[in-house]
């Protein structure tokens, strides 16, 4: 017995750029699910950097003969669960990330899922918003969470980005004072998102401004991979017992050898003198239900750049190969019917 299709965006080489590949195929192969897994109608997904990143690194899945389905946040209702699962509710509607995906990702009418992947949609919140935090949201919360308390000093390198936005605001609900760096077209976005000071990239040396201040800082995040120096120098603005996290980083050779050179080298050569830490994000129910939270309070919101509908996929991969987007960049994905098709 043949097994159900569905409508996705697949690629089966990156020459020229993933963008360059995509096509839609009208019949892919909906994905089957295991006793713990659900299986989602997406409804909306959202990009991030690493949906290209990992792939046009030179990781041979297409030259293994895949064609591969992009994306990893989604918004959309539950189409069917796994006979272990009994915390969804067909036509449920919810929210997360599918931590991991290289291969079967978001970019289709249906993704497979385990339950620490999702989570339900609060009431109120839009489902092009809740597409949105899945990813980026996790990243932020795991970085800066266990590492703060109330009234902490926080800095986050690039708040304008589609992960920062977040970053900012994760701090303030945490109670934190957030200094954040951007460009000078974003210095009112980061500041209407609640950062106390932003620091303009164009026209000041992001570490001398920080080192100025002295080592008030008891975090920072760092979402971009530069400048240079960032965190070898960090001991001149961070607390003794402070804590650099990585969760960036420039797609180089360059950005690869600062990132080895920030782990292996020790202070007296050198090295940093702060403990340093690169993210490994986790998926998480708890993570994701309290950002579902938050978004329902109005104390995190969503930050869209651009809404795109299911055909323009490429082109918003264009856009987010730019690394100019205020925010973030979302898809719409075209169900052939059914209540709330986008």
């Amino acid at each position: 017995m043949s097994r159900p299709t569905m409508k996705a965006w697949q690629y089966d080489g990156i020459t020229g750029g993933l963008e360059k590949n995509l096509k839609i195929n009208d019949a892919a192969t909906q994905p089957a699910i295991g006793d713990d897994e659900i299986l989602v109608e997406v409804h909306a997904m959202a990009l991030n950097p690493v949906d290209f990143k990992v792939t046009e690194s030179g990781m041979p899945l297409t030259a293994l003969g895949l064609k591969c389905i992009p994306g990893a946040d989604f918004c959309g209702r539950v189409a069917k669960t796994g006979q272990k699962v009994d915390s969804f509710q067909i036509g449920e509607w919810v929210f997360g990330a599918k931590v991991g995906a290289i291969s079967n990702g978001t970019l289709g009418q249906y993704v497979s899922v385990s339950q620490d992947m999702l989570t339900s949609l609060p009431n109120g919140v839009e489902v092009d918003d809740a597409a949105t935090v899945g990813t980026v949201g996790l990243a932020e919360i795991q970085a800066i969470k266990p590492n703060v308390k109330s009234g902490d000093k926080v800095f986050i390198n690039g708040g304008s980005g589609g992960t920062g936005v977040y970053g900012i605001q994760i701090a303030k609900a945490l109670g934190c004072h957030v200094t954040t760096t951007c460009s000078t077209g974003n210095v009112k976005l980061c500041e209407s998102l609640g950062a106390d000071e932003v620091i303009d990239y164009k026209t000041s040396n992001i570490v001398d401004t920080l080192a100025a201040k002295g080592p008030v800082f008891q975090l920072a995040v760092d979402n971009v991979g530069s400048p240079a120096g960032l965190y070898k120098q960090s001991a001149s603005y961070l607390l003794p017992n402070g804590k650099f996290v990585q969760v960036g980083a420039t797609p180089s050779l360059g950005g690869l050898a600062q990132i080895t050179s920030n782990l292996l080298v020790p202070s007296f050569l050198g090295g940093g003198k702060r403990s340093y830490q690169i993210l490994v994000m986790k998926a998480s129910t708890d993570g994701l239900k309290q950002l579902g939270a938050w978004l329902r309070e109005g104390k995190v919101r969503a930050v869209l750049d651009e809404v795109f509908e299911w055909e323009d996929a490429p082109r918003a991969f264009e856009k987010l190969k730019t690394g100019r987007s205020k925010g973030k960049l979302v898809i719409h994905v075209k169900q052939d019917s059914g209540k709330g098709a986008l």
